[in-house]
């Protein structure tokens, strides 16, 4: 008996290997689908003789209500390899969670960067860092006269614009802020780069200010412990020369980096100039 039982016993182990193995594998694979939050479009830019990737994230509530207008937050360093995803997720929170009116979030992807988003510059320094810099004026014509007209053709939106960088983008930013004001109604800039062209545009902003049109505005700046010197002497321009209209704020962030500063702080930017009006 006992070796019957034994021989019984090495027969079932394959077997009940088997069953285990069955059990553990789903009874079907279904096919994935896409994960979609939003839209990709392709702009064949005149002014920058290229073609340029756009991104753009819908805010919930948007795809479902086709009466909904709204509100449309431009960002350089918007490709998906870039920021845009990081911020597409504070958008997605915060309108959820209330604490910021719903935009949509429209992400510029990158070909050279440091061409785009620097103005022209004395600094033989400035010259080393790209092949090609000091292209900013071109990309804000881009951004003016091609990409917006785009935006408001294939998306339901308002009259109302704010445009949020870091670093170049952020010295873009500034740069746009303060040469062409009437662009956008909320300008967000962290760290920027304002050591661009030994911080001539910094050196110019007082007379820039005096010289321009006065409307209602938003300025949120943020800097980290690594880049407060540029942005605190540009703060205090704006301190003793604010045009009227202009709510700004300027936010000190020592704890943060240059690498980490972009996401805590627009979470802080995104809450305190995008607050729901009731709330406010």
């Amino acid at each position: 008996m006992r070796k019957i039982s034994r021989l019984y016993a090495l027969c079932l182990i394959p077997t009940l290997a088997a069953l285990a193995h069955a059990q553990a594998r789903p009874a079907s694979v279904v096919q994935a689908e896409p994960l979609t939050i939003g839209e990709t479009f392709t702009v064949n830019s005149r002014i920058l003789s290229e073609t340029r990737r756009i991104n753009v994230y819908f805010p919930p509530g948007y795809r479902e209500s086709a009466g909904t207008r709204l509100p449309v937050l431009y960002m350089p360093d918007g490709g998906m390899a870039e920021d845009f995803l990081h911020v597409a997720g504070l958008v997605q929170v915060s309108v959820g969670n209330g604490t910021m009116r719903p935009f949509l979030l429209v992400g510029i992807e990158n070909t050279q960067r440091r061409r785009d988003l620097t103005g022209p510059t004395e600094s033989e320094s400035d010259k080393k860092i790209a092949p090609r810099v000091g292209g900013s004026a071109a990309f804000r014509s881009f951004i003016r006269d091609e990409l917006m007209p785009q935006v408001k053709a294939r998306y339901r939106t308002t009259d109302e614009t704010a445009i949020v960088g870091e670093s170049l983008a952020g010295l873009f930013v500034v740069e746009t802020f303060l040469l062409e004001p009437e662009l956008f109604d909320t300008y967000i800039a962290f760290d920027p780069s304002l050591w661009w062209n030994d911080q001539k545009l910094v050196g110019r902003a007082g007379e820039l200010l005096r010289a321009r049109p006065k409307k209602e505005q938003a300025l949120y700046l943020a800097s980290s412990s690594d880049a407060m010197e540029g942005t605190q002497r540009f703060v205090d321009v704006l301190g003793k020369g604010a045009p009227p209209g202009l709510r700004w704020h300027y936010e000190k962030m020592p704890d943060e980096k240059h690498s980490t500063i972009y996401h805590p702080a627009a979470l802080k930017a995104f809450r305190a100039v995008f607050k729901p009006a009731a709330d406010k």
